[in-house]
């Protein structure tokens, strides 16, 4: 086993979950494919990068609970440890966000390390999580540059709509950018088609394109377009809680399953 897997394997497997457009699925991808990993026995820690902090809400924690966030990580002012709040979810932890994080791109603009302040973090952590989930800005900033320097492999949300391309050469583009200069083992660990309607021939049209050009980077697993998904959010839960029998989380359960399975053959 090569000596980056090893390493891997020995911490947990970071992913920054990233698009730098919005509304494509990221905040419920990053807790639907948390949740379906605890489903099957893994420890998993979701750590919300976000200013908005939807992934936050999502798994149910009120801003009075967020005493210790993201922003006092990235400022240095507390460990990652100690921000660590527990979830509703068995086995899935979460270090919370506030608006706050807005202010971290100007306080840190002279700190010249200032896109290694969560892989630093990281590298002081030591509770044994098996995967570890950023959940980025729809932006290419500061705090989305942290997560991509901190990961392992990159999961990339992409809704089967129009313009769905539109974008993400410059994801790409900033992922081999962070690789060449500050992360050699950064890569795209898959594309997740969300947002699929099978009523809709823009929808396979979409899927077929994003296949032909990124080729087995992207997921067989679709996540489809429900209702299930867009209602769990405000009750505080992932789908697989909300629902676990409707379609979407079935799919998320897939791609948990996919996930594993691309680990297994790398290994």
């Amino acid at each position: 086993m090569s000596s980056p897997l090893r390493e891997i394997l020995a911490r947990g497997r970071v992913y920054a979950v990233a698009n730098q457009k919005g509304g494509v699925g990221k905040t419920t991808t990053a807790i639907n494919l948390g949740t379906a990993l605890t489903a099957v026995g893994k420890r998993v820690l979701i750590i919300d990068i976000d200013p908005q902090g939807n992934a936050s809400t999502g798994l149910g924690i009120a801003p009075e609970r967020r005493t210790l966030t993201t922003y006092e990580v990235l400022m240095g002012e507390v460990e990652l440890a100690r921000a660590v709040i527990a979830t509703e979810v068995p086995q899935l932890d979460l270090v919370p966000a506030t608006v706050d994080l807005s202010a971290v791109e100007v306080e840190l603009a002279e700190d010249p390390r200032r896109v290694w302040r969560l892989r630093d973090a990281l590298r002081r952590f030591r509770e044994p999580y098996d995967y570890i989930f950023v959940d980025c800005p729809p932006s290419l900033g500061v705090l989305t540059l942290n997560a991509l320097v901190a990961a392992h492999g990159v999961i990339v949300p992409l809704q089967c709509e129009f313009f769905a391309l539109e974008g993400l050469g410059l994801l790409l583009r900033t992922i081999e950018r962070v690789r060449r200069a500050h992360n050699p083992r950064l890569a795209v660990h898959g594309v997740v088609l969300t947002m699929y309607d099978r009523r809709n021939n823009l929808s396979a049209q979409v899927a077929e394109d994003v296949r032909a050009f990124l080729g087995d980077r992207v997921f067989r697993t679709v996540i489809p377009r429900n209702v299930r998904i867009s209602e769990a959010p405000s009750h505080g839960k992932p789908v697989m809680l909300y629902d676990v029998r409707c379609a979407g989380a079935e799919a998320y359960a897939r791609l948990a399953g996919e996930m594993l399975e691309r680990e297994r053959d790398a290994a």
